[in-house]
């Protein structure tokens, strides 16, 4: 009989807990940092992504990873930033053809590049800064 009560008292504390957790604001879920995870490799790189000095939100960042023997697999991972200018890369192999990797990054009409080598620096915090896009057109 004991042993019911506990269970019952453990699972009505966890479930008050887990309502807690959920119960977040629309302005707590949007400072949150969204993680994307590679899965290849231990290293991770955190982007604060700012134009003229504020936080850029839903800046998209972009980056190719070529790794393992001669490169032969790919990973492609994109990410957007949350209401702080930030987003966080995990899972990024150590070892990779052709360091530093170019994180892009653009919103609207700004873009941005920052360059991270995992080998020297696997677990790196960065800053982005975007600035308008130079035209393509010569004409």
């Amino acid at each position: 009989m004991k042993t019911s009560k506990l269970v019952a008292i453990f699972l009505l504390l966890a479930g008050g807990a887990l309502a807690q957790q959920v119960q977040k604001t629309p302005d707590e879920l949007a400072r949150n940092v969204p993680v994307i995870d590679g899965g290849a490799g231990p290293c991770s790189l955190e982007l604060h992504v700012t134009a003229d000095g504020k936080p850029v939100y839903a800046a998209t960042i972009k980056v190719r990873i070529a790794y393992g023997f001669v490169g032969t697999r790919k990973l492609d991972l994109q990410a957007a930033t949350n209401i702080d200018g930030k987003v966080k890369f995990t899972g990024i192999p150590e070892k990779v053809k052709k360091p530093p990797l170019q994180f892009k990054a653009s919103a609207e009409k700004l873009t941005g590049m920052v360059e991270y080598d995992p080998a020297t620096e696997c677990q790196a915090q960065h800053e982005l800064a975007l600035a308008p896009a130079k035209s393509s057109d010569n004409k």
